[in-house]
């Protein structure tokens, strides 16, 4: 995918729906947005969720692409399992960045984990972003 592709981790999906400007202007910006459906279950299932939180999340999952684990998708299965073969990562954390590389996207995280992961990594890319004040 050409452009500012963007893949947005939990904590990402968090910060955004807090009022995040930086991350709004990315998410304006962006040509293709997506969300891994872990992001989506790790949210939702976040104690003391408000109704307007659940509506938010819905709102925000109509927009984007949400990307599927599904046996039938070989390219995003292959490259979760070489990412858990390194050991170096989380099955939840490996999902989300297999599904941005696989998605030709950059991974917005604030994850530090992650985001060294992907320093270290080329074929990784990730992006952190400031929390609002």
């Amino acid at each position: 995918m050409p452009g500012n592709t963007y893949l947005l981790d939990t904590n990402a999906v968090v910060a955004l729906l807090q009022g995040n400007q930086e991350l709004f202007e990315i998410t304006q910006s962006a040509e293709w947005l997506g969300l891994s459906i872990i992001s989506v279950l790790e949210f939702s299932g976040f104690d003391k969720l408000s109704e307007q939180d659940h509506l938010l999340l819905s709102h925000l999952v109509a927009r984007v692409t949400v990307i599927n684990l599904a046996h039938t998708n070989t390219a995003l299965i292959s490259s979760i399992t070489q990412l858990r073969q390194s050991k170096a990562l989380k099955l939840p954390d490996a999902i989300i960045l297999a599904s941005a590389a696989v998605n030709q996207a950059t991974l917005v995280t604030n994850d530090a984990q992650l985001l060294k992961f992907a320093g270290s990594h080329p074929q990784y890319a990730a992006r952190g972003f400031q929390l609002n004040p």
